[in-house]
């Protein structure tokens, strides 16, 4: 059965919403001129090293620089003159709120939009740049579920039209001209398609384009480990919300997928799997380093899940979708803390010093191996006559040099504790 007809089946038989390719092109049509057609480039390092085709779709590239632009105006612009003039809210950890932002000033409606705590001043100061006069910011709650919250109380108190990020068919066909521009721009037959999930907007939207235009090219949906609630809803079949979240990927970390979103993913991806915080912070600076690609987490998703394909990809045409560059250069530091955590080169131990003279020059010169560095040292105070403890954070040039660390230290008396398997005392340290 082709993936056309597998589709129509399904909206007969579960009544689920599927944007129509039409609908998509009608969306494209409106976009133009407000959101750039943005390249469909090979990426040479990463192609050489895994022995295949690997292009970006450069949505970090969009003026708003995420993709978010396409579903926040093709939305707004379909609203009726009443609701206009009564102003929008919406929730956003950043993007979705440039988006809202930028189709606010354009199209001159008055908008409140909704942030959580911890998004990137970069990020807020973006939208207040984008939206100018015509938006208001609201910081609220930790995550962008306790932002959603908010909103949509202003909403009902106010008679306000909600602009959803994801889960709303108009915002979907506009991020679903996505799919339709990959599938525009390539010269080859594209056989797989990498996408980042976080609500669901663009994986559903995308994935409905190929199965109706290139049904046997597999979509894979790639979440944050810390905020896997597409997996965890399909696992479950049902839509699930999850308890707790990593707000790390704040482009992509959500408790609950939307409804829509589910429903369209469930039947249309091919895979969906999962990647760590660590794994993506890696995939950021060799992005940079390499490329001189900016990238911020959600961005970096994609490409992040590659190395889990490495034998399947062989010799194919892959494409990553580059979600956004919306990154906040104070963060850097947590990038690079992370990412060394998950190479297995950065450990943090209580270490116990003799209270004797010498002590820690004995644990430099005779403890620490030749290529090992000090990145974090905290004394406390002396808790007994013959030692005092001292969390030491290390930076090791191979992974293969922690157990003859630890024995070395353990061997001289100077181990108190490891920390990184500690997760309650090891958060307080990163």
């Amino acid at each position: 059965m082709t993936g056309f007809l597998f589709t129509f089946t399904i909206m007969q038989t579960k009544q689920i919403y599927f944007p129509s390719l039409e609908s998509v092109k009608a969306a494209a049509k409106k976009l133009n001129g407000v959101a750039s057609k943005t390249p469909l480039s090979l990426n040479t390092n990463l192609s050489k090293q895994l022995n295949t085709a690997i292009f970006f779709k450069r949505e970090d590239l969009q003026v708003v620089r995420s993709y978010k632009i396409r579903g926040a105006y093709n939305k707004m612009s379909s609203l009726k003159d009443d609701e206009k003039k009564r102003g929008i809210v919406c929730a956003s950890a950043g993007n979705h709120a440039q988006g809202v932002a930028l189709s606010c000033k354009l199209l001159q409606i008055k908008g409140t939009i909704f942030m959580p705590s911890p998004t990137p001043n970069q990020k807020i100061e973006q939208v207040k740049m984008f939206g100018e006069e015509f938006i208001n910011i609201v910081i609220e709650g930790d995550t962008f579920d306790d932002a959603f919250k908010a909103a949509k109380q202003e909403c009902d108190t106010k008679n306000k039209t909600f602009i959803h990020p994801f889960n709303d068919e108009k915002v979907i066909e506009g991020q679903a001209t996505v799919g339709l521009e990959i599938f525009e721009q390539a010269t080859e037959k594209i056989d797989y398609v990498f996408v980042p999930i976080g609500g669901g907007g663009l994986s559903s939207g995308l994935s409905t384009v190929f199965k109706n235009v290139s049904p046997e090219t597999k979509i894979i949906g790639v979440e944050p480990e810390g905020a896997p609630s597409m997996l965890t809803s399909i696992r479950n079949k049902k839509n699930t919300t999850l308890h707790k979240i990593d707000p790390f990927v704040d482009g992509a970390a959500v408790k609950k997928v939307g409804d829509l979103n589910f429903a369209i993913c469930q039947q249309n991806l091919d895979d969906v799997i999962t990647v760590s915080e660590g794994k993506i912070c890696q995939t950021i600076l060799d992005l940079y380093n390499k490329d001189a690609i900016v990238v911020e987490p959600a961005g970096a998703l994609s490409i992040a899940a590659l190395d889990f394909f490495k034998d399947e990809i062989k010799g194919k045409n892959v494409v990553c979708v580059v979600s956004g560059s919306n990154n906040d250069i104070t963060r850097t530091a947590e990038i690079k803390e992370r990412a060394l955590l998950y190479a297995n080169l950065k450990h943090y131990f209580i270490v116990k010093f003799p209270q004797r003279a010498g002590a820690l020059k004995e644990f430099v010169a005779e403890i620490l191996g030749p290529n090992d560095d000090i990145t974090h040292f905290e004394y406390t105070k002396k808790s007994n006559r013959t030692n005092g403890a001292a969390v030491v954070g290390l930076e090791l040039k191979s992974a293969d040099d922690l157990e003859p660390l630890i024995q070395r230290m353990k061997e001289n008396n100077f181990f108190g504790d490891y920390l990184n398997d500690k997760p309650d005392l090891f958060q307080f340290l990163v």
